[in-house]
């Protein structure tokens, strides 16, 4: 590439340090594409005649085709995949292919490709959400009538749905798709013709080369085009953030398979056993999704500290994007798929979640809003309730349990009414407000998911 300006061969140790196909390789798809419209603008500006774009997008095509297949021989001598395509087209079809790279440099060249591959991947991880939000809700309609407690501090605080948790969990993959869709916009920006930094003397059809790629624009500062990896960064937030979600739901699956919570039962085909002791059943797809979620921070911050430091334009630092990128991008997509794929083959133990729903103790939030309904200001409610609670500690009792006589003794504003607030199914009717978990309230949301993700 350079054998013009230099007297010595490259090291063989930095020709091994600083190569990359042996991983960029897999931009293979989006370089050819690149490369196929980059000839095209050439040919409308008179750089290469209509024979030689033949020749070269038959080449490439070829190439692309031997890629796909296992076929082609990458050469790290060449560094990376810019090189070995380029390279291995004009070792075939000759001076057309030397001219490829005329008003180009491998700066705008990755950076072009960087765009296309990312964005491909914010679809197909959207569509890996989607999959995940069906299977969430497919199985909270499965066990549509399963209660469970709430639970803060990990402590039990009130009755709720089993679909209402799941449907929790379904709001997050929405607002992970709406960062995608959002983080898209900001990568359909076409960088191609910046150069290695200020553009070039020969000024190809920038709009033209966009258009035939689907950008809906192109850049407008050559050197921010080249040096810009924010849409990286933000790329690898979002996954992160998948993460983070993932990781949650991987800590309560796990809690609720353990014996002493017991609300789930997973597949034989979702779970591992031990070397040692016979009668386990781990919820390993949990647990390395909540430990591959550090990977994914990890990868961002990896890319952050890439960036941090560097001056303007394209430093070769920027060879370090593309590691973190491809394995955030396998980490998350294939534990979205995997745990799409576990929920599909869980059981909810309904029995086991009622019973951890019988707690008294879960109902002294609408003992409160009873009081307060009757005029008691929620302050004075709360202490009543608080009484009640300790008192039935003191004596060993609970809530149903308690004469109408000794609640008169706290406050005078109970009578028998109380008693039919302790009860599960009634308590969930009541939270009947826009985002509370009545039955009705989580039946149509169950109904507006599975209707919107059909239509996805």
């Amino acid at each position: 590439m350079w054998k013009g300006r230099f007297k010595e061969a490259t090291s063989s140790l930095l020709t091994q340090y600083g190569e990359s196909v042996s991983f960029d390789w897999r931009l293979y798809r989006q370089d050819i594409a690149g490369s196929c419209a980059h000839a095209r603008a050439l040919e409308r500006e008179g750089i290469i005649d209509g024979k030689e774009l033949e020749q070269i997008v038959a080449g490439l095509e070829a190439i692309e085709r031997e890629i796909t297949c296992g076929e082609f021989e990458f050469d790290i001598q060449l560094e990376d995949i810019h090189m070995n395509i380029e390279a291995e087209l004009t070792r075939r079809i000759g001076d057309a292919g030397a001219k490829l790279h005329t008003a180009r440099s491998r700066n705008d060249q990755v950076a072009l490709d960087l765009r296309l591959y990312c964005r491909e991947q914010t679809e197909l991880i959207t569509g890996k959400l989607r999959r995940m939000q069906g299977a969430l809700v497919n199985c909270g309609e499965k066990f549509r009538d399963a209660v469970l407690p709430g639970y803060t501090h990990l402590q039990r605080g009130q009755p709720v749905l089993f679909a209402h948790h799941l449907l929790a969990y379904v709001e997050m993959l929405e607002r992970d798709a709406g960062r995608l869709e959002d983080a898209r916009e900001r990568i359909n920006v076409m960088p191609l013709g910046s150069g290695a930094l200020a553009g070039s003397t020969i000024a190809l059809d920038r709009g033209f080369i966009a258009e035939q790629l689907g950008f809906k624009t192109v850049s407008e500062n050559s050197m921010d085009a080249v040096s810009d990896r924010d849409f990286v960064a933000e790329f690898l937030f979002n996954l992160a953030m998948i993460g983070t979600h993932l990781s949650r739901l991987s800590e309560d699956m796990i809690l609720w398979c353990s014996s002493e919570f017991g609300f789930v039962t997973l597949d034989d085909a979702h779970t591992t056993g031990s070397s040692l002791m016979p009668q386990k059943k781990n919820p390993d797809i949990a647990e390395l999704t909540r430990g591959k979620s550090g990977r994914l921070y990890g990868n961002l911050m990896s890319m952050m500290t890439t960036l941090k430091g560097l001056p303007m334009t394209y430093n070769r630092d920027l060879q370090e994007d593309k590691q973190p990128l491809f394995d955030s991008i396998d980490t998350a997509s294939a534990a979205l798929e995997i745990f799409a794929e576990m929920i599909a083959g869980m059981q909810v133990n309904e029995a086991t979640t009622r019973k951890a729903c019988s707690d008294p103790m879960l109902f002294a939030t609408d003992i409160a809003d009873y009081l307060v309904k009757k005029g008691v200001p929620f302050r004075a409610a709360h202490e009543i309730v608080g009484k009640l609670t300790a008192h039935c500690l003191e004596k060993n009792t609970t809530f149903p349990e308690i004469e109408l006589d000794t609640y008169r003794e706290f406050s005078g504003q109970f009578d028998e009414s109380v008693f039919s607030l302790l009860e599960i199914d009634s308590a969930l009717a009541a939270r009947s407000a826009a985002g509370a978990p009545s039955p009705e309230n989580v039946k149509a949301r169950l109904t507006y998911w599975a209707g919107k993700l059909q239509g996805i």
